[in-house]
């Protein structure tokens, strides 16, 4: 099955880097016309260079109603929206302050609001949607030591599917994808972090994640992108209101 986006505006966020700029390139790749927003200038300018009928949003997704402004000055509407940003840090969730949570609450779950309002009038006007959000396999399995990101990417989940109630009427499909262990700069964050609080060798640590993976290795961000693209596809229009764990079997539920 050959997958073709020619003619669909895709929004990608967290594109400058990992899975979100493998996301980008995909979709690129199968004709669509893509933004990438992200907070890097220098990095959006030079991966743009490189895609065709691409351009980019600058705006911080720490800051919601710069995300807003700037989303609603560009002025382009988008068919596809891929909601993705980079994860809170690392930690216990009872050690975890306050504003922890707040803060990743606003990046995550608010930012990616902000972007549906802005771009369901025009998927409705279409008949054509197709919002993905990038969050995690711990919606269905809490990942030990990542208090902060377990619990917003728990209730990103829970907003995406009532969004799914809600919008599948009107040709709009709402799904999640939940990545395992992908090789990106976070991955070795989390890797670097777990060496020093156990005191052991990064690649012991590495191996040792390795061992849970039936497929008995980590991910590449072009196998995530893979999966989107196929979610953003006319091909995928029954697909609603799903998590699908893209993580090698690692995930021990159903």
């Amino acid at each position: 099955m050959e997958v073709k986006l020619n003619g669909y505006n895709a929004l990608v966020g967290g594109s400058t880097q990992g899975i979100g700029l493998a996301i980008a390139r995909a979709l690129n790749a199968s004709g669509a016309n893509v933004t990438l927003i992200a907070r890097n200038e220098e990095k959006l300018e030079e991966i743009t260079k490189g895609l065709k009928n691409a351009d980019y949003i600058v705006a911080d997704f720490l800051k919601p109603d710069q995300v807003k402004s700037k989303v609603e000055s560009h002025g382009k509407q988008f068919h596809i929206l891929v909601n993705n940003t980079g994860g809170p840090p690392g930690g216990r969730a009872i050690d975890a302050k306050p504003e922890e949570f707040l803060t990743a609450f606003k990046q995550h779950l608010i930012c990616n609001q902000i972007l549906v309002q802005h771009s369901v009038p025009f998927m409705k006007k279409e008949r054509y949607g197709r919002i993905i959000n990038i969050i995690s396999t711990s919606v269905k399995q809490p990942i030990p030591m990542l208090g902060v990101s377990n619990t917003i990417r728990g209730a990103v989940a829970n907003w995406a599917k009532t969004l799914a109630n809600e919008l599948g009427e009107f040709g709009i499909t709402v799904n999640n994808i939940l990545p395992g262990t992908v090789r990106t700069g976070r991955l070795i964050s989390i890797i670097q972090d777990k060496a020093k609080r156990e005191g052991k060798a990064l690649e012991m640590v590495e191996q040792e994640m390795i061992e849970t993976i039936p497929a008995k290795r980590f991910a590449s961000p072009e196998e995530l992108a893979y999966a989107a693209v196929f979610l953003a596809s006319p091909q995928a229009s029954y697909i609603n209101g799903i998590n699908l764990p893209v993580d090698g079997g690692r995930t021990k539920s159903l």
